[in-house]
């Protein structure tokens, strides 16, 4: 019998203690068993991922190995596995609320409008208490709050965009994904590569396709979760590359989307000059976050460059 949900976790290397308290959540939830799938998809882990779970506490539970390595490939994969005209994703640090399951997919039954939908309330779990600079990065580890329920139905630019960590999504929406991967491999440089290339906004793009046909997206802060967040990851460097990579996919997928980004046409002298106005007049949080961005914008023109001397 065909389940009513499809939870897929999307894994690469994780902690064996962020991914045992991931399932423990999953285990606690309020959501029959029998009424879900659960699929593990793991992104060429060393050791396996087999090896550091236990998944006979569920019936109807698979471990995938997914080869080509990256989160937009893992997804993919996920997408393509699962059965349920309801799916919902969430990564191996993501610790669900006990009714979390359950209010995903009532959500979906009683708002047919909606295609894409999530949590409206992720609490940040550090590891180590962290600096005080790190309150200007948070929205990269997706913190929120809602008091509200949020939905919108618009393009690029929409203010409600979930998530995949605890997103879900009808199944047309994620058979339309399918297709726009497949007809545009492009898409695969959104999304994370490994623990070192920090390719995003892949879940814009899932977010998006929801409303390429017609839905709208929602969250709701009844959906609570937590994201446990390791030390390691509020090392500057981390935070830094984390905050670069995410606006350089911003580009590229507004490039892809039919918005490309504009070059910079700034002389030589006068990119040196900004330079030295922020090496001795900004603060140096900001001073490096600008030249994070201006980075990251010629990055992604050079990006686009390529595909337009391509398609010529």
């Amino acid at each position: 019998m065909k389940p009513d949900l499809s939870v897929i976790l999307c894994s690469h290397n994780p902690r064996p203690d962020y991914l045992r308290r991931a399932i423990g959540a999953l285990k606690q939830q309020t959501l029959p068993l029998a009424r879900w799938e659960f699929l593990i998809i793991d992104n060429l882990s060393s050791p396996p991922i087999e090896s550091l779970c236990e998944s006979g506490w569920h019936s109807d539970c698979r471990i995938l190995v997914e080869s080509d390595l990256g989160i937009l490939p893992a997804r993919v994969r996920g997408l393509e596995e699962s059965r349920a005209d309801h799916i919902l994703f969430l990564d191996d640090d993501n610790v669900l609320a006990p009714d979390y399951l359950e209010l995903a997919l009532r959500i979906g039954n009683d708002r047919p409008f909606l295609g894409a939908w999530g949590g409206g309330r992720i609490h940040l779990e550090y590891e180590t208490p962290p600096p005080s600079w790190i309150k200007e990065f948070e929205y990269l580890f997706t913190d929120l709050d809602l008091k509200e329920e949020q939905w919108a139905k618009m393009g690029l630019g929409n203010p409600v965009m979930p998530p995949t960590m605890g997103m879900c999504l009808r199944r047309v929406v994620a058979d339309q994904f399918l297709e726009s991967v497949k007809r545009d491999p492009r898409r695969k440089l959104l999304g994370r590569k490994g623990k070192k290339q920090f390719s995003n906004c892949e879940d814009n793009d899932l977010a998006l396709t929801a409303c390429d046909l017609g839905f709208g997206t929602g969250q709701f802060p009844q959906m609570a979760l937590a994201h446990l967040i390791p030390a390691t990851r509020l090392e500057a460097d981390y935070v830094f590359s984390l905050y670069e990579g995410t606006v350089q996919s911003a580009y590229i997928l507004q490039a892809l989307r039919g918005r490309p980004p504009v070059p910079d046409r700034l002389s030589a002298a006068r990119r040196w000059i900004g330079r030295m106005r922020r090496k001795f007049f900004f603060d140096p949080i900001l001073a490096r976050m600008t030249e994070c961005r201006l980075r990251a914008r010629q990055q992604a023109c050079e990006v686009v460059a390529q595909w337009q001397s391509v398609a010529q």
